[in-house]
């Protein structure tokens, strides 16, 4: 009876079982380590170090039960004419609905960033070594819960953001999935910096209906006040996917001094809030899964 006394107040108490502990602060920070070593030169496209980051996400996402797939492409990139070679990284969750099993959700973020400019490795930290945690954090978490969830989940970390939304780009024109079938698409670019009212910026909203009002909803739960934009679809790669009347949902934690210089490092990251942010993107990737509300898209000026 104690022990029984015991459960229940930490049911009460959202300590046992609560949704906000499904993603480790531990795990991401690991990703972010890796991903803005010093080693890994700032992530530029092309480069041997490129692939050693393609080796980690698709290690990462085998590791958690998937069978990750390279989309390879081409391109020229912005002070060069000559093409160099990058990938997008795809793994899939199949859904488990008889019809919706065929519409899919997409979650993305890129795994790039500048390089070595003047001689100093940019590490990219919050831009987006943080997306990319989250990411990989929420796919490993919904494969390990097989939550029968009704549409399928597909997790995209795309190349050569940086270089003018060239991962994006190339899949939305040569799709691994009838475009026709995506539903959403989640990008998350820059989720490091939560501040201090914990703003946590939703560009999209209105390209489907009810969008706000899920948003609103789900931040209940959490300790997150999202700011909500129906319409400025934003400049990462969701836009991409808006150009093809495609619904979206870009996030992100907001600009800061260090964006694009070699101080966006993980030292100024928000770890906890990172974290608190995983969770909340992860109900949000599982309701968008599970409603049956249509999510048709609609154009916002």
């Amino acid at each position: 009876m104690r022990r029984l006394f015991f459960i229940c107040c930490l049911i009460c108490l959202g300590l046992y079982g609560n949704a906000q502990d499904k993603i480790r602060k531990a795990a991401l920070k690991q990703h972010i380590a890796f991903l803005t070593a010093d080693s890994l030169q700032g992530r530029f496209p092309g480069t041997p170090q490129d692939s050693i980051v393609q080796n980690y996400i698709v290690g990462q996402l085998k590791t958690a039960g998937y069978q990750p797939i390279l989309q390879t492409f081409r391109f020229k990139t912005k002070n060069d004419l000559a093409k160099i070679s990058t990938a997008n990284i795809l793994g899939i969750l199949a859904g488990k609905h008889p019809v919706l099993k065929k519409q899919v959700i997409i979650l993305g973020a890129h795994y790039d960033h500048l390089g070595i400019k003047n001689g100093k490795i940019h590490p990219g930290a919050d831009d987006n070594a943080s997306g990319v945690s989250v990411l990989l954090e929420i796919a490993k978490r919904l494969k390990q819960e097989d939550l029968n969830l009704k549409r399928s989940i597909l997790f995209i970390a795309f190349g050569a953001e940086e270089q003018g939304l060239k991962g994006s780009d190339f899949f939305v024109n040569n799709p691994l999935v009838p475009l026709n079938t995506i539903q959403v698409m989640l990008n998350m670019d820059m989720l490091g910096r939560l501040n201090q009212e914990k703003h946590l910026y939703i560009n999209g909203a209105g390209t489907f209906r009810k969008g706000n009002k899920m948003l609103r909803k789900l931040a209940k739960n959490y300790d997150v006040k999202p700011v909500i934009h129906l319409g400025s679809v934003g400049g990462s790669d969701h836009v991409s996917f808006y150009k093809k009347e495609i619904s979206v949902l870009g996030l992100h934690t907001g600009a800061h001094e260090q964006y694009h210089l070699p101080t966006d490092s993980k030292s100024l990251l928000n770890y906890n809030g990172l974290q608190m942010l995983s969770n909340y993107i992860y109900q949000v990737v599982v309701q968008l899964a599970n409603t049956e509300q249509n999510l048709e898209f609609i154009a916002q000026d």
